[in-house]
């Protein structure tokens, strides 16, 4: 018992960096768990990914004019992140070029700016910190947006679930029925870029969209039902910021890469032995049914 509350409760007792590091992870996930799920849901997960780079101008020019300031970089970050969704759209929208292909190019542009403007004004350290963050070394200020962007998240998603639902699924029955497919995907793009700025003040902007990704994906092994899908990736989400977190103070690990590598490992895990899409019970019924 002594062994499992060393093991499991003591760091956080002993360390306030090590609760700081645990609200902020569990804030987080319960932002990023439901926004992921719906990336997944509506095969956007790429553009998950490609928003995350799309931020790092954004931070860069916040912290070019007012340093490691969390107001300035998250505001950068936001504008940046939001300006890149929509342009890609108009792109998309008046082009040939396919909007997944459009925001793979503006990503790409975005990323490049971000890493020179850094580079350029700060050093090797500011770079490293943009790039990966550190979720043990959030301030009282970047607790106070990483909850209440989740909160904003969970209240919002709540107003337009159904809507946003079908828009997913089935955007011609939604667009029958009178309603406008269009401002339910702003509203979610709103959202995706909000959990990338609260993500990337504590796990950088390569890594901010780990925790959003990886615990949807894994929750769609696991579960049939929408609600079954949102439940487990929220808990899938909170066990890895606890269990990335645990691990990096034992193995003396970064943080950041730390709980999306633990996310990564209950990822391939589910790939074997999760009920409702792992190999393992798909060859169990197989072999049951022949017989």
């Amino acid at each position: 018992m002594n062994e499992l509350y060393t093991l499991l409760v003591q760091p956080f007792i002993e360390f306030g960096f090590m609760r700081r590091g645990l609200v902020g992870g569990l804030a987080l996930a319960l932002g990023c768990g439901p926004i992921g799920l719906f990336l997944v849901m509506r095969r956007m997960s790429l553009m998950g990914d490609a928003l995350s780079h799309a931020v790092l101008p954004g931070a860069a020019i916040g912290f070019i004019f007012a340093g490691l300031s969390l107001p300035a970089m998250g505001l950068g970050g936001f504008v940046a992140g939001i300006s890149v969704a929509l342009i890609a759209g108009l792109v998309s929208r008046f082009t040939s070029v396919r909007e997944d292909a459009s925001f793979a190019a503006f990503y790409l542009l975005a990323l490049s700016v971000g890493v020179l403007l850094v580079s350029k004004y700060g050093s090797n350290v500011d770079l490293i910190h943009i790039l990966f963050g550190t979720v043990l070394a959030v301030d009282d200020a970047a607790l106070l947006l990483v909850a209440s962007i989740a909160s904003l998240t969970l209240l919002t998603l709540a107003v337009i679930y159904r809507p946003l639902l079908l828009e997913s699924y089935d955007p011609a029955f939604l667009q029958s029925v009178g309603a406008s497919g269009g401002v339910y995907h702003l509203i979610f793009l709103v959202l995706v870029v909000l959990n990338l700025v609260a993500g990337f003040q504590a796990l950088g902007t390569l890594m901010a969209v780990g925790l959003m990704m990886l615990p949807a994906i894994t929750a769609r092994l696991w579960a049939q039902s929408v609600g079954g899908m949102l439940l487990t990736a929220i808990t899938l989400a909170l066990g890895s910021g606890l269990g990335g977190l645990l691990c990096s103070y034992h193995f003396d690990l970064p943080s950041g890469p730390a709980i999306i590598l633990f996310a990564g490992s209950l990822y391939l895990l589910s790939l074997l032995f999760a009920p409702a899409g792992g190999v393992l019970p798909r060859l169990i019924r197989q072999r049951h049914l022949a017989h």
